[in-house]
């Protein structure tokens, strides 16, 4: 058991664990395969996952375009992100000019969450097929004339419309970007760059408020939806030139942080049936099978095993053969910068698209993506739950705030934003690194769910002492809550950050299909608290609804015990019964 988590019982390397140091175990793992290191600090790092020969591949690519790519990605994620409490300062003269209720108000939230779950069910299949870059675009494009067509709106059915665009929008961003980060960079990458697309996805939208509020009161309603829309429309050309596709078509025997000890046993029997044909005369016999008798946990293969050896073999030549582990000896040019324009560049599998639709469902069966859900889902639908309900809060005796004054509220959540980034960037790749140490070389992905740990701490803090000072303004002030709602913030990015590296960490090859479900649940939750938030706010009050809300997400943080326990038996076990599978849509 390394440090904690059991080990699994059928295979000795389990999708998703690493070899990061092999001064201990790369012979046990990955006896015969050459593999390529990042030998930029004084300890070389073996890469995970393999890059290939092709120039193409975007893991091959310099750094500085790699991460100038996320750095573009993360400017339109803030853009996109923006639009979700662009009308939270604004509530009350929404509620005056349209003359709707704040319940009817709070739902323009609601119906934008809605767009944009349904929309990632949408785009992350077609993303899945056709690649990212195309979405990216189209994301962009919408963003531009849903925010013109909602400052333009002069009622509340057209707001409405324009809102559910706007949720299209955003779509692309929300669910992708995190997927790209997994397509760009090497496991000992990830962390802090994992910190800042989420950051950009979930902090940027915290400062939004800030200026609305100031900019309504001086402007008018519809300059904030004005300005989103000319920044975007300066992002547009920059994800036009600047960001070519990311989804890459790779073999599957470089993907070594996505397989099982079975199937590097499987590859070495390839290239060992390879040289026995091209031997002349050679048969194979029980006693002189390729691989050398090595079963995936060790011991050796009898006579009576000759019929499972003869289908592994047969299997095998499946596998591509190689010279090496990575090197299939291409003979690939790099694409041009014309054409890599284009915003589609070929299909990146072969699969049909109407099952891709519909495999995120069977994955909210799956104990990690639901967990995810769990952990980063919660905190954003209680993020979004302040934010409706705090102008009715402050706008109101005793404080009686104006629209400016409310915006100014969110600074305190901007900085739990920035300071959740900071330490979660800080925390996730040390610990990790820390750990491997600790484990002797061997990465597991559960390292990453120590981020919880700060997590469970700032976040429901957050909560119940946003409640109980939010109760009692007129005691504890305007300062107090907004210090609560920033430690809450801080709580929600580190969850996020934590749930994304795992999910890409651990089941990279359905990390597409995770995010989506982590963006349908999160948008649906949400949409479902801004019907009952004034409810819940008049039946029990502020303090009362805020202890329930904590001790519903100390429980939700409490699972991540179990999941670092018994997450790699948890992989080995859908590894070995894949639900998508299982369904038929794989």
């Amino acid at each position: 058991m390394g440090l904690g988590i059991l080990e699994d019982t059928h295979f000795e390397s389990v999708p998703g664990t690493s070899v990061l140091d092999d001064s201990n175990r790369q012979e046990e793992l990955n006896t015969n395969l050459k593999l390529k290191y990042d030998r930029t600090g004084s300890i070389p790092i073996i890469l995970v996952p393999q890059p290939s020969d092709d120039p193409n591949d975007p893991l091959n690519w310099p750094l500085w375009k790699r991460d100038l790519i996320l750095v573009i990605l993360s400017v339109a994620s803030v853009m996109a992100a923006t639009l979700v409490p662009i009308l939270a300062a604004n509530t009350v003269t929404f509620t005056l000019y349209f003359h709707r209720n704040f319940t009817q108000i709070a739902l323009l939230t609601g119906f934008h969450l809605c767009g944009c779950g349904v929309a990632g069910v949408l785009f992350v299949a077609s993303a899945r097929v056709w690649g990212k870059r195309h979405l990216y675009l189209l994301g962009a494009v919408l963003l531009v004339a849903s925010s013109i067509w909602a400052g333009r709106s002069r009622s509340y059915k057209s707001l409405v419309w324009a809102r559910i665009l706007q949720g299209v929008a955003v779509a692309p961003f929300e669910a992708l970007v995190n997927a790209s980060v997994g397509d760009l960079f090497f496991v000992h990458e990830r962390g802090k760059r994992m910190a800042l697309s989420n950051l950009s996805l979930f902090g940027g939208a915290f400062f939004t408020p800030v200026i609305v509020g100031k900019m309504t009161r001086s402007l008018g309603w519809p300059w904030p939806f004005y300005f989103v829309g000319i920044f975007s429309g300066i992002v547009l050309p920059l994800i036009f030139f600047f960001v070519p596709e990311t989804a890459y078509r790779r073999s599957a025997h470089l993907n070594t942080d996505i397989a099982s000890t079975d199937d590097f046993h499987r590859r070495r029997l390839s290239r060992e049936a390879h040289e026995l044909r091209d031997t002349p005369g050679g048969e194979s016999s029980p006693r002189d099978l390729p691989g050398g008798g090595n079963t995936p946990r060790g011991g050796s293969l009898g006579a009576q095993e000759y019929t499972e050896q003869k289908r592994l073999t047969q299997d095998a030549e499946a596998f591509p053969a190689t010279n090496s582990f990575g090197t299939e000896n291409p003979s690939l040019e790099k694409v041009s910068f014309a054409k890599s324009l284009l915003p589609f560049n070929g299909r990146k599998t072969d699969e049909n698209f109407f099952k891709l639709l519909l495999r995120p469902f069977p994955l909210f069966f799956h104990p990690a993506i639901l967990w995810g859900c769990l952990i980063q889902g919660t905190l954003i639908g209680w993020t979004v739950l302040i934010g409706v309900v705090l102008a009715a809060i402050f706008l109101g005796p005793p404080l009686f705030f104006n629209q400016a004054q409310t915006g100014y509220l969110y600074s305190g959540a901007f900085v739990g934003a920035v300071l959740g980034f900071l330490l979660a960037g800080i925390l996730s790749d040390w610990s990790a690194k820390w750990l491997t140490r600790k484990n002797k070389g061997i990465y597991e992905p559960e390292f990453r769910l120590i981020l919880v740990i700060p997590q469970v701490i700032v976040g429901c803090a957050g909560l119940f002492g946003f409640g109980i000072t939010s109760e009692k303004v007129g005691k504890y002030g305007w300062f107090w809550p907004d210090f609560f709602f920033a430690l809450e913030v801080m709580g929600m990015v580190l969850g996020a950050v934590a749930s994304a590296l795992y999910i890409v960490d651990a089941h990279r090859e359905i990390a597409v299909e995770a995010f989506t479900c982590l963006l349908i649940f999160k948008n649906f939750f949400s949409f479902g608290l801004t019907w009952s938030a004034y409810d819940w706010l008049l039946k029990f009050g502020i303090a009362k609804t805020f202890y329930i809300i904590g001790s519903v997400q100390l429980v939700v943080c409490l699972v991540t015990i179990p999941m670092y326990i018994f997450g790699k038996r948890n992989r080995s076990f859908f590894h070995r019964y894949n639900i998508l599978k299982l369904t038929r849509l794989y």
